[in-house]
């Protein structure tokens, strides 16, 4: 590597104030389109519309800053809004034909992400459709979720291993009878790059391997833990419902049909990195060409995955940036009230994890002062979560 490529290597991850701005400008927009989507989630509601309004907003925000800059600058979704129910695990994001609609007692995940000059700022967050507070497996399930996020956010940190989080989540799942999820991954975040090669992995089992990695101050990670009251091995029920896809960048193909090559060539145009849904291309043509991209790998589809009927599923995904002050999660959206029926208080490991700081103490700076208000929003240092009040520690508004 020259010179220059090290320099600019170096400008491009946390050491440059701009590059934080940016993480951080982005995450403020997306807390923002994550409440305004969550508000929309009532009874009877489109499940087209209320992702078409989390995608609109996100594009309308990101459109309304860094617009004097010399050079211009892509900002927009990074990952478009997925409104997934029930034992919907992911990805559910349909086309603008789907009368899909949500009820009354809907157990809904949302996910969604934004980039400003290509740093990426994700979040999911998981809302139950009802008044008062959330009971019985329900709640065990978004507890097991917020929990194992926790945990995950104070085992994230310089010097501590991928599976160090794997293993951790997995045993709080287990103490509110829940498990996590199989074929999630947490991933660094660089920019453009939403899948990065630091990964880390919701379950280790011999068919899904990852090499080690230790966590490097000035990295970003999206730390993504989806948990289930089912066996947690969610399956593939109809490729019909996938909308969501992501350009291969290494991949080249002479593709057939006239169809697939318009197509083709409107994604490298208007979406030559991020994941899109299909939903912006133009819908009959985009079902006939759609198919041979990805059977010749030039798309990575998204897809919508099921546990079984009656299995309850909660996501909580965001975003942590390693500063060298600490950890700074930078995304999230406050739970409403849940009850669960198991607790993870008589859990010393669990315990203990919980109370890891998040922040590196510096020399006059107490953990308990307050930030000034302009400060990124930053509550980490919340108390261990009190399951039987809101089971939310990092809650931010």
């Amino acid at each position: 590597m020259s010179d220059d490529e090290v320099q600019e290597e170096k400008e491009l991850d946390l050491t440059s104030p701009d590059v934080v701005t940016k993480y951080k400008t982005a995450a403020e927009i997306l807390n923002k389109a994550l409440q305004l989507v969550v508000s929309e989630c009532k009874p009877k509601a489109k499940v087209v519309d209320i992702c078409e309004k989390g995608d609109a907003f996100i594009r309308e925000q990101t459109g309304s800053v860094y617009k004097n800059v010399k050079k211009k600058i892509e900002r927009g979704v990074a990952f478009p809004t997925c409104v997934s129910v029930n034992n919907i695990v992911c990805h559910f994001s349909p086309l603008a034909s789907d009368e899909t609609v949500l009820e009354e007692n809907d157990i809904v995940k949302v996910d969604m992400g934004c980039h400003i000059d290509g740093f990426i700022a994700v979040v999911a967050h998981t809302h139950v459709i009802q008044d008062g507070p959330v009971t019985g497996r329900a709640a065990d399930v978004i507890a097991a979720a917020n929990t194992a996020a926790d945990v995950a956010l104070r085992l994230v940190r310089p010097g501590k291993k991928n599976k160090d989080v794997t293993e951790a989540i997995q045993k709080v799942a287990a103490a509110y009878d829940c498990k996590i999820v199989e074929g999630v991954l947490s991933h660094q975040l660089k920019q453009f790059v939403i899948d990065g090669n630091k990964v880390i992995l919701s379950v280790g089992n011999p068919e899904t391997r990852v090499d080690d990695a230790e966590f490097e101050e000035n990295e970003v990670y999206a730390v993504d833990i989806v948990t289930s009251t089912g066996d947690g091995k969610p399956k593939l029920l109809d490729e019909k419902q996938t909308t969501i896809y992501k350009r291969a960048v290494d991949k080249n193909y002479h593709l057939k049909m006239k169809a697939s090559r318009f197509i083709f060539s409107e994604i490298s145009q208007n979406f030559p990195i991020m994941p899109f849904t299909a939903r912006a291309l133009e819908e009959k043509r985009a079902r006939l060409g759609l198919v041979e991209c990805v059977n010749h790998d030039l798309l990575q589809p998204y897809p919508v995955l099921h546990e079984k009927p009656g299995d309850v599923v909660a996501h909580i995904k965001f975003t942590v940036l390693l500063m060298p002050n600490g950890s700074d999660r930078i995304t999230s959206h406050p739970l409403q009230p849940v009850q669960p029926t198991k607790t993870v208080d008589d859990d010393p490991e669990i315990k203990a994890w919980l109370a890891l700081g998040t922040k590196t103490k510096k020399k006059g700076g107490g953990k308990k002062k307050k930030g000034k208000k302009g400060d990124a929003k930053d509550d980490t240092e919340a108390e261990p979560m009190d399951t039987a009040s809101n089971g939310g520690a990092s809650q931010q508004d």
